[in-house]
């Protein structure tokens, strides 16, 4: 079937911002209408569309008479769980075609050729949450196709799938329509609006950014945000989504949070006030469509069509983050000075705990050993249920419906049978990706690569590539170059993927067999590497690791992988799948087993020199666990405090009760943790930033520090300085670094100071309401990382624009951070007080000058004038 488009309102909102209309059922609550006017169906407003199509063509009018330029169908419930409630869901289509026929009539009846009035399908979420197994994706899917079928018949400009809860009904309702639309022949926009609390998550926990990164790449038009609350709560949300969003943006708050009264709830913003609300995102944030939900009138919209008339949309420049996301959260690709860590012990072909588990159906035991892998250091979860004599579909479902909610982790769907992926795929709401399509049976319509795909594609899904074509597996670099291009080439032109969202697996052989052919493979896996990022800046990379020392003993091919993955990271690897148990860090491994190593890689053989039999001879009866008592033995040698250095660096905590007590003896316990403890941290960070260093190793040096601040605390002298305040502190959004933060609180509360502590990856949302509740005198903010202190810029910004900056000072500390940044760059754009603490003893002494400031004392300018009185006398 040939295909029409219907770019009409998208046209309209690349030239400028439209107004849409408000709050549907704020109106029909108005109107008194009776148990017959619902046909005895009481509270199912779709049935209007039928019974009384004069209150719900009244409620259009009053909208566009208002100057909406886009009104929303009566259609809101016209969906499963909605209309199965009343024991109508056979009469979705009719339903739903009614609501835009009725829509349709009022919009031409206003329009003209120079001025359209759009018409947008409205597709509610229903009541049925399926992440949480309330009801099966496909019949949720289904359905929303049947209400998709009945708007496009009944003659919509758009559809908007609104007041989403859930990201994996958000993806049943779009998918759902895009299926009403390749069958009925006619393609027209898709608008997504989420629905955030004031928690600053969506319903079921779901931050801004895992749903623009499991929702953009199915295919929609634009996202936005409506309902649950006021425009004020969205602003954090709507600064992230301009930033990233590579599609318009669309906004439709309630008219403030609601207040409960005698007649219900009362929404207590203004016309003027939602007014300006709307006008200020348009302005800063670029937001093309604007409107009103509950508590919503025309009276609100008249005010907000005057308001936007003269605003300019804000240009944006997003900057996308590809990545995956969890049901929670969302997971960039690309990692400040990492590889993106795939955990590999949820397979079942790699894992004998997971695959026992899975066979005796302890699929508990199966999502503990997932969370276990989030403790060690992972940023996805490799899930792959193939098992010969196992029903895998089964398997998947079990699996992934119990990773949906109990991973925060992404998933990646390790299987190569479609069917299983599909299964996995209906039941995870965050963005997954698909391992793997490959060439090994062509391309065509029947092969497994567009089987794969063709369930890829539609549910958004990035995808692992193998360079595997026709022939094998490729060998040489220039054969896997070749078929990775080949792969980019068709993915990005027939299926329409960004380049960003394809990893390339370019595949190796283990080195170990002593066999003539595999020598080089190391080789040319990693000059592979090199030149597919060379040609392509954007794909990614990855590699299953520890294939490339298989059939080595434990310790040796710790090593070996160690070095390998190392020297496949400066080639440009973007991702590992590995384990922290069969890789050490570099700094761990002696120079004489790293440089045969090397050796082995890159086979350096000579006449009287074999790599592979020298690597094998340093490593002959050596066992791990004899290993890690020749490392124990080493770091008992070393004097006290150079040891106890050396345990934060190896993340060593044998013994480290004793060495604290030792240490306890001959210095105070705030110089230990200043001068030895911090400094170990700083080795830790060097190795991280140079690549010496995995972050599953930094997480077991930050465990040991941690413990050692917990030991040592008693110890610490408590004061009470006279200026006692309450701080909120912090880690930041997408951050989970807190030693510095949690050492602040540590000397904060030990002199006196009420200390709230949130933890990590903390939204501007939940520090300022933590702020608020605790009557805070100042705001900590902590980050390690690098996009953390763009965050914190994003961080004030926000309590700019709520007006509260000159209410809490704000303490930002974090290794990426520096003082001129602090005190120059974002001084100037915050209107309160910003100050940069180098540690944690600087965080005291700026807290005192908080304390001081709010007694009527400036510390500052007694010192300015203490030093010219000196300089005076002088």
């Amino acid at each position: 079937m040939s295909e029409t488009i219907s770019t009409g309102l998208l046209d309209v909102l690349a030239e400028r911002v439209i107004v849409a209309d408000g709050g549907m059922g704020t109106m029909l609550q108005a109107a008194a209408l009776t148990l017959d006017d619902f046909a005895g169906l009481d509270g199912c407003n779709e049935i209007l569309n039928e019974t009384r199509p004069d209150v719900v063509q009244g409620v259009h009018r009053a909208y566009l008479e208002a100057g909406s330029g886009v009104i929303e169908t009566n259609t809101f419930g016209v969906n499963l769980p909605n209309l199965g409630e009343y024991a109508i869901a056979h009469r979705i289509v009719e339903l739903a075609e009614m609501g835009a026929r009725l829509a349709r009539e009022c919009a031409d009846e206003f329009g003209t050729a120079a001025a359209p009035r759009y018409v947008l399908g409205s597709v509610g979420p229903g009541t049925k949450l399926p992440t949480l197994g309330h009801a099966p994706f496909a019949e949720l899917r289904d359905a929303y196709q049947e209400c998709g079928r009945g708007l496009l018949i009944g003659g919509v400009d758009g559809i908007m799938v609104e007041t989403c809860q859930d990201l994996l009904q958000a993806k049943a309702a779009i998918i759902g329509v895009q299926r009403a639309m390749a069958a009925e022949g006619r393609r027209v926009p898709v608008l997504t609006m989420v629905t955030v609390e004031t928690t600053g998550t969506m319903l079921l926990g779901s931050e801004i950014g895992a749903a623009l990164t499991a929702l953009e790449p199915l295919g929609i038009d634009a996202i936005g945000l409506n309902c649950a609350t006021g425009p004020a709560e969205m602003s954090e949300h709507l600064r992230q989504l301009s930033k990233h969003a590579r599609v318009p943006l669309a906004v439709m708050p309630n008219a403030g949070l609601p207040t409960l009264g005698p007649d219900g709830a009362l929404y207590p913003l203004t016309p003027d006030e939602l007014a300006e609300a709307l006008a200020t995102f348009v302005d800063e944030y670029g937001v093309r469509l604007v409107g009103g939900c509950c508590g919503t009138t025309p009276a609100h919209l008249r005010a907000v069509v005057e308001a936007v008339a003269t605003v300019t949309p804000a240009p944006r420049t997003p900057r996308p983050e590809p990545g995956l996301s969890s049901l929670y959260g969302a997971v960039p690709f690309r990692q400040e000075t990492s590889v993106l860590v795939i955990g590999e012990r949820t397979n079942a072909n790699g894992s004998r705990a997971f695959r026992d588990a899975m066979i005796s159906d302890r699929y508990d035991e199966c999502v503990r050993i997932a969370r276990e892998q989030t403790r060690d250091g992972a940023h996805l979860i490799d899930l792959c249920v193939d098992y010969v004599g196992r029903d895998g579909a089964a398997d998947m479902i079990e699996l992934a419906g119990r990773l949906a909610t109990a991973s925060t982790l992404p998933i990646m769907l390790d299987s190569t049978e479609t069917d299983v992926v599909r299964v996995g795929l209906e039941r995870l709401g965050g963005r997954c990706i698909v391992n793997s399509v490959n060439y090994e049976d062509g391309a065509g319509p029947e092969s497994r690569f567009a089987k794969t795909m063709t369930v890829a594609k539609e549910h958004g899904a990035a995808v692992v590539a193998l360079c595997i074509d026709e022939e094998g597996q490729a060998r040489t670099a220039e054969w896997k170059v070749r078929v990775a291009s080949r792969l980019i080439e068709d993915l990005t032109t027939n299926w329409g993927m960004h380049t960003a969202d394809i990893v390339v697996d370019c595949l190796t052989f283990p080195i170990t067999t002593g066999q003539e052919e595999v020598r080089r493979d190391a080789i040319e896996t990693i000059e592979a590497i090199r030149e597919l990022k060379r040609r392509y800046p954007d794909v990614q990379t990855t590699l299953g690791v520890s294939n490339i020392s298989f059939g080595l003993n434990a310790a040796a091919r710790q090593v070996l992988n160690s070095v390998f993955l190392h020297e496949c990271q400066q080639a440009g690897l973007d991702t590992a799948i590995v384990h922290a148990s069969k890789i050490v860090p570099m700094a761990r491994i002696p120079d004489d087993r790293r440089g045969v190593a090397l050796d082995l890689i890159y086979d350096r053989r000579r006449e009287d020199y074999d790599p592979l039999s020298k690597f094998m001879e340093l490593f002959e009866g050596v066992t791990a666990s004899a290993a890690r008592a020749g490392r124990a033995e080493e770091l008992a040698a070393l004097p006290l405090f150079e040891r106890l250095e050396r345990r934060i660096v190896d993340g060593e905590r044998i013994g480290l009760e004793g060495d604290l007590d030792a240490a306890l003896e001959q210095r105070p316990a705030l110089e230990i943790i200043n001068d030895t403890l911090l400094n170990g941290m700083k080795i830790v960070g060097d190795l991280f930033g140079s690549g010496e260093m995995q972050l599953p190793f930094v997480l077991q040096s930050a465990e040991v520090m941690k413990a050692s601040v917990a030991h040592l605390e008693p110890h610490m002298e408590k004061q009470d300085s006279g200026g006692k305040g309450t701080i909120v502190l912090a880690t930041v959004k997408g951050d989970v670094h807190d030693i510095g933060k949690n050492l602040v609180d540590i000397i904060l509360s030990n002199n006196g100071y009420s200390v709230v502590n949130l933890g990590i990856k903390q939204p501007i949302s939940a520090i300022l309401a933590a702020a608020a509740e605790h009557d805070a005198d100042a705001v900590g903010m902590s980050g390690l990382l690098v996009k953390s202190t763009v965050i914190m810029k994003e961080n004030l910004q926000e309590m700019g624009s709520r007006g509260v900056a000159t209410r809490w000072p704000v303490l930002l500390g974090g290794a990426a951070l520096t003082r001129s940044y602090v005190e120059n760059d974002l001084a100037e754009i915050y209107p309160g007080r910003v100050t940069y603490a180098r540690d944690a003893f600087e965080g005291l002494r700026l807290m005192d000058s908080v304390m001081a400031r709010a007694r009527g004392v400036d510390p500052e300018r007694d010192a300015a004038e203490a030093a010219a009185t000196a300089e005076r006398k002088a």
